[in-house]
């Protein structure tokens, strides 16, 4: 336990630092209540909640084949099962470095209603902040992407250098692959079961399989 701990921290200590050696680019504002709400670690949800099928996503932010699933598969999902109301689908982010911490930071920036918007850009335009040379290039690039969403400075400023959101969210994490363990990303948990990643017509097969 002490050593998931300290690894815990050590990776929100880390990923926030450098953050902060950024912090002059706007301004800090608004942190007093985001610390008074508590940490937003929630793994949002999208569809119906009574639907018959559950469908978990475990994506990293930076895993390219996770990019790959929502350009091609996910928005065939999404048409046919899930504004269908045949299957609510779950995102839960994985964290293998503090790019992908930061962009699952960023994410809740515009809370429930811009959250699956900003995941989709941060999918869509992953290149261009995490082939970059430096930290500072990647967050200057992330906050394009959350201007575009419709977020302010003040907003991307009060919520990527929330210590206590970065380690409650790494904390989340572990909780989360602790309940399914994965060995890859993206993996997909449907209705209790863990699915490696896979195309469209597999879904097909599986879901239509289990309605």
């Amino acid at each position: 336990m002490t050593t998931i701990i300290t690894r815990r921290k050590a990776m929100a200590t880390g990923a926030v630092s450098g953050l902060t050696l950024l912090g002059g680019m706007t301004g800090l504002t608004g942190t007093a209540l985001a610390q008074e709400a508590g940490p937003d670690t929630r793994a949002y949800v999208m569809g119906d909640e009574n639907a018959p099928l559950h469908i978990i996503e475990y994506a990293s932010l930076t895993c390219p084949h996770c990019a790959n699933f929502h350009s091609d598969v996910f928005p065939q999902l999404r048409e046919n099962y899930i504004d269908a109301g045949l299957a609510k689908f779950e995102f839960r982010e994985v964290y293998f470095d503090r790019l992908g911490l930061w962009g699952g930071m960023l994410a809740r920036c515009g809370g429930g209603m811009r959250y699956f918007g900003i995941i989709g850009l941060l999918m869509e335009h992953q290149a261009d902040w995490t082939q970059v040379s430096s930290g500072e290039e990647a967050v200057t690039a992330m906050r394009l992407i959350g201007a575009q969403a419709g977020l302010t400075d003040a907003q991307m400023d009060e919520c990527l250098q929330d210590a206590e959101l970065a380690e409650a969210l790494v904390a989340k994490y572990q909780e989360h692959t602790e309940e399914y363990p994965i060995t890859g990303t993206p993996s997909f948990v449907i209705n209790g079961e863990m699915n490696s990643n896979m195309g469209y017509n597999a879904f097909v097969e599986k879901l239509d399989g289990l309605l």
